[in-house]
Order: structure tokens, then sequence, then C-alpha cells
């Protein structure tokens, strides 16, 4: 068994038993591994230590609940692993900077650390080749964009603290609050036949220490709104990952990380490096599943 084997056993195990006490010397026992070892391995490989990441995913556990009034929030916290309310209420309020009761009443979107798929760091696959691991299908193609593509949406500045990468950090999502916007005014956006929609991390013209992200839908070339920022995909070469999952919410939260994280190694794999901005291209989704993609601005390693 590779270590990373061993300790996404730990991890498939912790997952299953979130609401239930956890040791480290049974973890560590089903790595069969030390407590010492284990926990160093789990650490390096994870990103966090144990008895953090089990915190952090007690809470994505409770955020899933949380919107169901029908629920006691005592009940939700001691089905989520944590002995009290507030206990509870002071790892919710630390992570998330808002108490359960205030996150309820007015939700927002947050980000959540995700149960990682190690094999993903070990895996490596050609153009063309579909990957499929642990509900995920992915796949990478080169592609020539022969004219821009326009879309019209929303944007804001984000701070680059605290914004880690998907499914690795807690907190507010500000990029998932532009998608809120998007999704509540674009009906009137006047979009093309079988319009895309996009999200796209770039520096635009953001402070220092932040960046910007657009949500937006793709519109016919030379489209004007003053209701609307405007963004344009360039003409040039790009790597497409396209990756689909079961439904819209998988896509876009657990399926969405895991290829973000896949993308970046295998890119250091081939020896690309990635420009100033990567777009997140959304397709119409069907009962047969959801697809996206990333388009990639690439260009060799000097």
């Amino acid at each position: 068994m590779y270590a990373w084997e061993a300790i996404q056993v730990t991890v498939n195990f912790i997952e299953e038993h979130l609401e239930e006490e956890i040791e480290i010397e049974h973890l560590a026992e089903l790595a069969m591994l030390s407590p010492f070892y284990y926990q160093r391995l789990f650490s390096r490989l994870v990103k966090k230590p144990v008895r953090e990441y089990i915190k952090f995913r007690r809470l994505a556990h409770a955020c899933a609940l949380l919107p169901n009034k029908k629920l006691r929030i005592l009940d939700i916290a001691i089905e989520s692993g944590f002995n009290s309310h507030e206990t509870f209420t002071r790892a919710f309020k630390k992570a998330y900077g808002m108490t359960p009761e205030y996150y309820r009443e007015s939700p927002v979107m947050l980000n959540q650390f995700d149960k990682p798929d190690l094999s993903l760091n070990y895996v490596m696959i050609d153009e063309g080749v579909p990957l499929i691991s642990d509900g995920l299908i992915l796949e990478f193609n080169r592609k020539t964009l022969e004219e821009p593509i326009s879309f019209l949406g929303f944007e804001r500045h984000v701070p680059i603290e605290g914004q880690m990468p998907n499914g690795e950090a807690t907190g507010i999502d500000i990029p998932g609050e532009v998608w809120g916007m998007f999704h509540e005014n674009k009906q009137d956006i006047p979009r093309i036949k079988n319009s895309r929609e996009i999200g796209v991390a770039y520096l635009g013209d953001a402070p220092k220490g932040s960046f910007t992200y657009f949500a937006g839908a793709e519109v016919a070339l030379g489209t004007e709104d003053k209701r609307f920022k405007k963004w344009s995909l360039p003409a040039r070469d790009y790597i497409v990952c396209g990756f689909e999952a079961e439904t819209f919410q998988e896509l876009v939260t657990i399926a969405l990380n895991k290829a973000l994280k896949y993308t970046a190694l295998w890119l250091e794999k081939h020896e690309l490096t990635m420009n100033t901005y990567s777009p997140e291209i959304y397709y119409d989704s069907s009962p047969e599943g959801s697809y996206m993609e990333f388009w990639l601005p690439t260009e060799k390693k000097e």
C-alpha cells in the first residue's frame, strides 16, 4: 500500500464516522503507522492536522443541515460530532466569522474544506484520455479560439488573503456572492442562443492585495449594456480541461475543487505555466449530468 492510500483509508473512515468520537490511535492503526508518523504524514498529504481536518469536515456537514429549520441547532451539533451547542458555536464562529444562528437566518455562500481524493496527486493522464476518480470524469484537450467570446455580468474585487485554493479554506465565499448577484439578474442579459456562463478570476483594476472576479453570460460580439460589466475571452490557443458530475451542485463544489487541484498538477507535469486568467465555462445541465470546462491560456516554462 502506498503512503497516500493509507491516509486515504483514514480520510474515508473519518467521513463515515463524523458524528462519533474519532481517536488518533485508531486512525493510525488503520493506516498501519505509529500515531506520531501517521499525524506527520496526514498533515503533509491533506495540508491540515488531523484534528483540524476532522473539525472542518464536521462544520461542512453542519452547514449542509443548518438551512433546515425543522432541526434544532443542538441536534445538528450533536449529529455533526460536536459534544455541545457551545463547542459547535465556538468552532463555527472561528471558521466563518458568524454564529450558526446568524448563518441560518442570513445565509451566505461559505467556503468549505473538502474531503480530498489523494489519488489525483499521483495519477497522470495524456491529452484526450478521460480520468475517472471518485465520481469525477475529467479530460484535457487543446483548442484554438479563432475569435473572442463576449460575456456580460457582474464583478467584485476579492482580497487575496483568506482565499485559499477551493476546498482548502473556510470563510465567506465572495465569488459565490458574485454568482448569486448574477443569478438574480441574468434574465435581463441579452444572451445568445445556447449561451454559456462564465466565472473568471483576473487582476483587472483590483487594488493591491486583491483580484477581480467576474460572473456572466455569453452575448453576441459587440453587445453593450450599461447595467452589466463586460469581459471577453481572448482569441488564442488554450488547454481545455473538461469535467462532469452527476448533479450541478456536485459540479460546482466537490468536482470543481478537485479539478482545480488536478489541473495545477497536470500543467506542472507538462512543464506549462498558466497566464493571469483562468475562466470556468458552464454548459446547460441535463438529467444525464452537468458539464463545465477550464480554459487555460498557457505557455512553456522557460
